[in-house]
């Protein structure tokens, strides 16, 4: 469905992704990082805790909300990759935010 328009092999940097690190071309998107790593959950919805990824790729659907170096609601699909940069599967939904609030 999708193919990378730079060359895998172009200049690379270091990223983790839900703490697996990853050397990935310079240039490309998280999302595109992500994909190219099989690591294409980005987060889970909010009331039904179903699994989502980027839809759109192109910054209009919002199903691609990240985690990026502890920043919540980042989109993955407009933020370019860099070095070291820290990217998670989002996890913020009913039963986090409940649970947060019952922990003192």
């Amino acid at each position: 469905m999708f193919r990378l328009l730079c060359d895998m092999e172009a200049d690379k940097i270091k990223i983790k992704i839900n703490g697996q690190k990853f050397n990935v071309p310079k240039g490309i998107t998280v999302w595109t990082a992500m994909a190219i790593n099989n690591e294409i959950i980005t987060r889970l919805s909010p009331v039904a805790e179903q699994e989502r990824s980027a839809y759109c790729a192109m910054g209009v659907c919002f199903e691609c909300l990240v985690e990026i170096n502890g920043l919540p609601n980042q989109q993955a699909c407009l933020i370019k990759v860099e070095n070291n940069m820290r990217i998670k599967c989002q996890n913020i939904t009913q039963t986090t935010i409940q649970s947060e609030i019952v922990s003192p």
